[in-house]
């Protein structure tokens, strides 16, 4: 019953906590330890790298403590929506902003001139950043993740993030937005934390809307579609499906 899916889900997020905070924490931890030893003269290099290593974990934990938060607020109901028009090259824009990977390698194709979407802009922006932190997590370093805008018949405007990564067979595809799963046993860490950016990415797409779909980037590799309700029906144009 809901009791025991509940209980489920508590262990769920028991199991994967202790894996995605303690790690980022030990790192954290030995950091700082060696920086306060009074045994060892660091050189300035030394400190520079322990000092990057304390911010890029405590980025880390950050991003896997906000995603929780996210999860038990979708799973409680407990989301309040500002629903509005955005533009879309705002939020993708301030979506890359957000990350704390590099992002240099993302190619952008969001024109200003799409019509608005109706949103809630700050969780359009954490949905947007999730997927693309997924995206890059399965990407080649020497191939761009791809994220282009493009409106859809009269209603919609569609964001496609593109990766050139293994990509995901049809049969996984509904698995890899239910939370505290990641795709593959590469043994590789989601960097997004206990497997819950997609999913929350999705509770959110949803929550104002919209649909989430996967699709296969031609050539091998995934791309996620967040498909948005526009908040000005005017004809539309093309579409990254075809």
């Amino acid at each position: 019953g809901e009791l025991a899916e509940s209980n489920a889900l508590r262990t769920a997020i028991l199991a994967a906590v202790s894996n995605d905070l303690r790690t980022p924490l030990a790192s954290i931890k030995a950091s700082a330890s060696s920086l306060l030893s009074t045994e060892v003269s660091w050189s300035p290099d030394a400190i520079q790298s322990f000092a990057r290593t304390i911010e890029e974990e405590a980025d880390r934990l950050n991003s896997v403590v906000s995603n929780l938060l996210d999860m038990s607020r979708l799973q409680a109901g407990a989301l309040h929506l500002k629903l509005g028009p955005v533009g879309m090259e705002e939020v993708v824009s301030a979506a890359l902003g957000s990350l704390s990977r590099e992002v240099a390698q993302v190619a952008v194709d969001v024109p200003d001139s799409l019509p608005e979407v109706e949103a809630d802009p700050a969780l359009l922006e954490r949905a947007v950043a999730n997927v693309i932190d997924n995206a890059l997590s399965w990407s080649p370093p020497d191939r761009p993740v791809r994220v282009e805008a493009v409106e859809v018949g009269d209603d919609r405007v569609d964001l496609c993030i593109v990766d050139r990564g293994p990509g995901i067979p049809a049969s996984e595809r509904d698995r890899v937005f239910q939370p505290f799963q990641r795709h593959g046993d590469t043994g590789r860490v989601a960097t997004n934390g206990v497997g819950l950016g997609l999913a929350v990415a999705r509770g959110f797409v949803e929550a104002m809307g919209g649909e989430m779909l996967v699709e296969d980037t031609p050539g091998g590799g995934t791309t996620m579609i967040l498909s948005l309700r526009r908040s000005e029906a005017a004809l539309g144009r093309e579409s990254c499906r075809e």
